[in-house]
């Protein structure tokens, strides 16, 4: 087994990057809705330490990376409350997709800054290609519906019985973890996200 340290490294440096982004976008946006729980928290920021959960920013992330296994993140979850958003369980759901929708549009952006640099600064090129991959990704990945991830939500704001939803919730990470390593999962979403940065990079030429 080739055990690649700098591809792992580089992916949780990328994922540090990108998650904050991610998380930002569910806090303001629940901010934005009526629901100060995130503001108290110290989450509507753009610093990445407010956002990392150490084992799914850093320890899985790379570990997975490192064995060629897929792989799988997450930043910490914002906390919102439905009865103080507008629309509840409906707002929810607005909440929820705006992360998988921001690392969309910072796939654009990146992909922007990559094809602007690539003749002056072609290391910044390549890592801004990597990024684009990578965000796009994490918006698949986050809208799987399992818990803890965003896609998950959206079966509360669809009115899944709450006694099933905390069934999913207790094996939602093994499953996770099973789902990436041991099927074809974890490449089907690689090649998405692929397949979005080609069309992105189309796009912008």
């Amino acid at each position: 087994m080739h055990l690649d340290m700098q591809r792992a490294l580089f992916d949780v440096l990328l994922l540090w990057i990108l998650t904050a982004p991610h998380e930002f976008a569910h806090a303001w946006v629940a901010t934005r809705l009526g629901d100060d729980t995130p503001r108290l928290e110290g989450r509507v920021t753009l610093h990445p330490l407010a956002h990392v959960d150490w084992l799914g920013t850093a320890i899985l992330p790379f570990l997975t990376s490192l064995l060629g296994a897929g792989f799988l993140g997450w930043g910490k979850p914002v906390r919102t409350d439905p009865r103080k958003l507008k629309g509840g369980l409906n707002g929810l759901a607005v909440v929820a997709l705006a992360g998988p929708f921001s690392n969309v549009v910072l796939a654009v952006i990146l992909a922007a800054a990559a094809v602007a640099s690539v003749h002056a600064a072609p290391a910044l090129t390549g890592f801004a290609v990597e990024g684009v991959r990578l965000s796009l990704y994490l918006a698949i990945f986050n809208l799987l519906p399992v818990p803890p991830l965003d896609g998950s939500k959206l079966l509360l704001a669809a009115r899944v019985p709450q006694v099933v939803y905390m069934e999913l919730a207790r094996f939602g990470f093994f499953f996770l973890v099973i789902a990436i390593s041991a099927s074809d999962l974890g490449r089907w979403m690689s090649e998405w996200s692929y397949q979005g940065s080609q069309a992105i990079f189309s796009a912008l030429r």
